[in-house]
């Protein structure tokens, strides 16, 4: 099974400034993976000529195929063809074939064809040239120091044009691959990833094929398996046993694949089970219910939500307690199953939960920052779990909410 390691580049200033996201190395990579291609390296470099040949110099050194995006448009800044040149010694020529191109598009349009738009017509001498059908400047394939480049506009339309219709055949065909890349990702919840990764530590270590990549994300964490065979089925099957392996050691966390999200699992069960439910929340500003009040059929699960910050707030509100303010505080254990009782009996559901904590900057009652209480309370039961949260304000938001999701699914399962 051959393997070709592959790198982008993407050239623009306005990348690194953050101005406009990379969209374009992900969804190359992915067109990429589907044909058994490895990317091994994604770059971005500004649209300055030294830096763009230090980038081509060193892409040249450790890839066999390199596809470059961006800086082939008209103007001053745009100096792919120049740095590249500079880099291989191969001489830029004007194509006539492509300038008349260019000036069709322009007189279709009833448009000026500026001096400068030549310049979108020059490629390299010996190069092999892929129309642009929903744009101006080419796709362009060159062969230097036994290394493919392939060079394509920035803009996503033309590029993902020309890359589908020409480039990737073309790269299937020159490699003779007959291998596909297959990744699959398990979601976790409610173990840390440094305990997760301590769990399948002897599985991480004698990785080969598939890979196993731990990912962490606030509140969760998933793992990244990555197949390379000759069929789908194959890399199915071979997904499947590493799979199975690692539902042995840490299946009790597992909720879903791929983009499958906790709140959308909840939801589901919910449905599932006929039930309803309201939330009540101080510090989490709503957080929790609008997730599920943004999808579909909300309404048939979801009764209503209280976002209730001060202590009167939640007594006239909800009917929380005077007593309970009085003596144990919003933020306590009291509270919070008062709360959830109380939410889940206004707006009578058949699950009420509750958050009640401390997001910052600053402690409140005595209570440092990260301190949060969740409660559930469903018409047999109340729970009420305590936490103590690390991160800025919004990261602190973001983890209650998801272990509240958490919560609810081992409740539901």
């Amino acid at each position: 099974m051959k393997n070709v390691k592959a790198e982008i580049i993407s050239v623009g200033t306005e990348l690194l400034l953050g101005q406009i996201v990379n969209s374009n190395a992900a969804w190359m990579s992915k067109k990429l993976a589907n044909i058994g291609v490895s990317v091994y390296y994604h770059t971005v470099v500004g649209d300055n000529l030294q830096r763009l040949r230090d980038v081509f110099e060193l892409a040249a050194d450790r890839s066999d195929v390199v596809f470059v995006t961006g800086g082939l448009g008209p103007t001053e800044d745009d100096l792919t063809r120049e740095a590249f040149e500079q880099v291989s010694g191969l001489k830029v020529v004007e194509d006539e074939n492509i300038l008349q191109h260019i000036a069709d598009f322009f007189k279709k349009r009833n448009m000026q064809m500026t001096p400068n738009n030549r310049k979108q017509a020059h490629v390299f001498e010996g190069s092999k040239i892929f129309d642009n059908q929903v744009g101006i400047a080419p796709g362009i394939q060159v062969e230097y120091n036994d290394v493919q480049w392939l060079f394509m506009p920035g803009v996503p339309r033309e590029m993902q044009a020309i890359m589908d219709n020409k480039i990737l055949p073309f790269v299937a065909e020159y490699y003779s691959l007959d291998a596909i890349i297959q990744s699959r990702v398990l979601r976790f919840i409610g173990i840390g990833e440094s305990q997760l990764e301590h769990q399948l530590q002897d599985m991480i270590s004698e990785q080969t094929n598939p890979t196993i990549a731990p990912l962490a994300t606030e509140g969760e964490v998933s793992i990244r398996l990555t197949a390379k065979a000759f069929n789908p089925k194959e890399a199915d099957q071979l997904i499947d046993e590493v799979e199975d392996r690692i539902m042995g050691s840490v299946g009790d966390y597992f909720y879903g694949y791929n983009d499958t999200s906790i709140d959308q699992k909840v939801f589901d069960l919910l449905q599932k089970k006929h039930l309803t439910i309201a939330s009540a929340e101080s510090f989490t500003a709503g957080g929790f219910a609008s997730k599920l009040a943004a999808r579909s059929g909300a309404s048939s699960i979801f009764h209503g939500s209280a976002v209730v910050y001060q202590p009167e707030s939640k007594q006239k509100v909800l009917g929380v307690s005077k007593r309970v303010i009085d003596d144990d505080g919003t933020v306590s254990q009291a509270c919070a199953e008062d709360m959830a009782i109380q939410v889940r009996d206004v707006y009578q559901s058949d699950v009420g939960i509750s958050f009640t904590g401390v997001a910052g900057p600053n402690p409140s009652e005595g209570k440092e920052v990260g301190t949060v209480f969740i409660s559930i309370a469903t018409k047999q039961n109340v729970a009420t779990h305590k936490f103590l949260f690390h991160g800025d304000r919004e990261a602190i938001q973001t983890r209650s909410i998801k272990k509240g999701y958490a919560l609810l699914y081992q409740m539901l399962q």
